[in-house]
């Protein structure tokens, strides 16, 4: 019987505690329906060593929460896979580079729309100054470059002093206000194929979108605009994708704008998708032969 390992968060990480089991459980429902065996393991325990992750025939890192706590550890996991090559969807090459939003620098070298952002190997109290001062912008967001679920992101005014600010590299970046009134539009494709899309809103007041903020989730048909820059970001991306959750948002100007490709552990929102995860199961079945 074919297997699939599913990577989950470190057992010592209580922060996770309560929601990783329902994603899983969602998953196994969806991956099963393909006549898997689906078995959950902790993406930790195979950093360094990777003999037992060797007798899976896919390994998906869907519910690795945590890599950006743990970065270190995290490209030296994708390196142990990489070097034995396990069979890792997305590729762990893939979740190398990922894990670091700087990839948006080298998104928007090839023509990808992004928010204007400033990157910073340390942000510091000037530089958001002077970012304020050149660009006139009104609000700044400030985030680290390894970060997830909008771990010490802050929105910050001019004059506001900065508090619990990011440590190493950081982006410095213009704050759409559409985050706030019309939220963050994610696209979800498995192998390649468009599969379905949710509109995230943040609660009155704020400005992330994630569910443990409060965030309000619809399902959405997204505009030919959207579709055409999800499609541009895939293009550039160029490589062998299982899954892609391509996060946008308009700009003051209304167009549309990247904000990040999920390529790692994205919530695929499935209770969002009309298909009910058919076509991740169709692009599972398909990867594995």
């Amino acid at each position: 019987m074919t297997q699939i390992a599913v990577l989950i968060p470190d057992p010592s990480d209580r922060s996770y505690i309560g929601r990783w089991p329902d994603v899983l459980e969602r998953l196994k429902a969806t991956l099963e329906g393909t006549g898997a065996t689906v078995s959950p393991t902790p993406w930790t325990d195979h950093a360094e060593d990777a003999s037992g992750l060797a007798a899976y025939d896919l390994i998906l890192p869907v519910i690795a929460w945590g890599y950006h706590r743990d970065h270190g550890r995290w490209l030296k996991a994708c390196s142990t896979w990489a070097e034995v090559g396990l069979p890792v969807a997305n590729p762990a090459e893939v979740l190398r580079w990922n894990s670091d939003k700087a990839y948006l620098a080298r998104l928007a070298d090839k023509g990808v729309p992004i928010a204007p952002t400033r990157w910073t190997d340390g942000v510091t109290q000037d530089q958001v100054e002077a970012a304020f001062a050149q660009t006139g912008a009104p609000v700044l967001i400030v985030k680290p470059t390894v970060s997830a679920g909008a771990f010490r992101t802050l929105r910050v005014t001019p004059g506001e002093a900065l508090s619990d600010a990011p440590e190493g590299a950081a982006m410095i970046q213009f704050y759409l206000k559409s985050i706030e009134t019309e939220g963050e539009t994610s696209l979800l494709f498995f192998g390649g194929r468009f599969s379905h899309a949710v509109n995230k809103r943040p609660v009155p007041g704020d400005f992330r979108i994630q569910t443990q903020f409060g965030g309000l989730y619809t399902a959405v048909t997204p505009d030919a605009q959207a579709m055409a820059l999800a499609q541009q970001v895939l293009a550039a991306i160029d490589e062998p994708l299982l899954y892609a959750r391509i996060d946008l948002a308009r700009d003051d100007a209304g167009a549309w704008v990247l904000m990040e490709a999920e390529l790692i552990e994205p919530d695929f929102y499935l209770d969002h998708d009309p298909a009910d995860g058919s076509g991740f199961a169709r692009a599972v079945a398909k990867r594995l032969g």
